[in-house]
């Protein structure tokens, strides 16, 4: 019998590749559910091939333009309300959590709240609510199966052994598209130029988070609470290649690693389909043609945003939150032109320092502390401008 899967997020990148997974197995997946943002021409399309029960989008004018280009008999949804609703559906087994950024917290915990399957690729909901997700999955039963492909990765290595034998984990990082520009030229980054990944194709956000390998300090601290590993335990290694996915080094020195073309398409189908895997009909890893593969230790003078993320994982309670609120701040007025590149990580160090840090006992909390943190960087953002 088919799996029955929510999407969260369908037109984006991760979105996009979930449904490619699903159209190459289509008596294995059947979507239920699919929510989108401001896309409502690429939602009514995939709903039209998918034929969902149901459909969400941003708010009630979007849906409006909506309602006429989708199928009969699938039910329309808006808003925050209608994203918790396809992810709470009762005939849905699994939620893929591909939104992105902190819009992703309150679906994502919703569908743990209800008990379902969560593939996670929305990093931002461990990020600013950890504790309180790993809590409640325990508390319902939920299982959260990591998509990213490094937590991907570390999910696979960690069954080479037990939890109390592991040593280490290792994270890899593409070093992003100025891994060897000089520091002193940050000044004069583009956003032009930083969303030219080398290796991946990913969103806007992200893949600025990739430049300033910001992407990988918010993959520490999600592998913290995925994985229950001390910050200390948590390492970052440069790997350009893009092949060695992650490792995990174990008590006795052995290193497993997981390797493997850059294609998301892999570990959204070993989420999907765990503990099985599929036959996916797409490109296989040459290893003499990726070869050689090489690692770096990342520079934290020209990438600070990575050490601040260790710092926010180490301060703990709300500061994760207030680290990820100030980088979305930071990243959505460097797009827009109105901040230098190598001022996102000063944005984010200020807010973290003028926030009020405490340790939340509730997702309000959580969006409380997101909240303020938002201010007090659009405050620094002003304060820059001014100068």
């Amino acid at each position: 019998m088919a799996k029955k899967i929510a999407i969260l997020g369908s037109t984006g990148s991760i979105g996009r590749s979930t449904l490619e997974v699903v159209e190459a197995f289509p008596d294995r997946f059947k979507v239920v559910a699919l929510t989108a943002g401001e896309n409502i021409e690429l939602l009514a399309k995939q709903a039209e091939k998918f034929k969902p029960l149901q459909v969400a989008c941003k708010n009630e004018y979007l849906a409006e333009k909506l309602k006429p280009l989708l199928p009969k008999g699938v039910k329309l949804l808006h808003g925050k309300e209608g994203i918790i609703a396809c992810a709470r559906h009762p005939e849905v087994e699994s939620v893929v959590s591909a939104l992105v950024g902190s819009a992703g917290l309150l679906p994502t915990f919703a569908a743990v709240e209800a008990g379902k399957t969560l593939a996670l690729a929305n990093k931002e909901s461990l990020v600013m609510a950890g504790k309180l997700l790993i809590e409640k999955a325990r508390e319902t039963g939920s299982q959260i199966i990591p998509v990213d492909s490094e937590h991907s990765a570390i999910f696979q290595a960690l069954q080479a052994g037990r939890a109390q034998e592991v040593n280490k984990i290792i994270l890899t990082a593409s070093g992003g598209p100025f891994r060897e520009r000089p520091k002193e030229t940050f000044n004069k980054i583009t956003p032009e130029e930083a969303l030219k990944h080398p290796n991946w194709r990913m969103g806007p956000k992200i893949t600025i988070d990739s430049a300033t390998l910001m992407n990988k300090g918010l993959e520490v601290i999600e592998a913290h609470f995925l994985f229950n590993v001390p910050p200390e335990k948590i390492d970052v290694v440069i790997h350009p290649q893009s092949i060695v996915h992650s490792l995990v080094e174990f008590v006795d020195g052995s290193v497993i690693a997981q390797l493997g073309v850059p294609d998301m398409r892999v570990p959204i189908a070993y989420a999907l389909s765990y503990p099985e895997r599929l036959p996916l009909p797409f490109p296989k890893l040459d290893l003499v043609k990726a070869s050689p593969l090489t690692f770096e230790v990342p520079d934290l003078e020209k990438f600070p945003c990575l050490a601040l993320a260790y710092e926010a994982l180490r301060l703990g309670g709300t500061a994760p939150a207030v680290l990820n609120a100030a980088n979305e701040v930071a990243v959505e007025v460097f797009l827009e032109g109105r901040l230098r590149f190598d001022l996102i990580p000063e944005v984010i160090r200020e807010t973290l320092v003028r926030a009020d840090i405490k340790e939340p006992s509730s997702i309000d909390e959580v969006i409380n502390a997101d909240i303020f943190a938002r201010i007090i960087a659009h405050q620094i953002i002003d304060e820059l401008e001014k100068d």
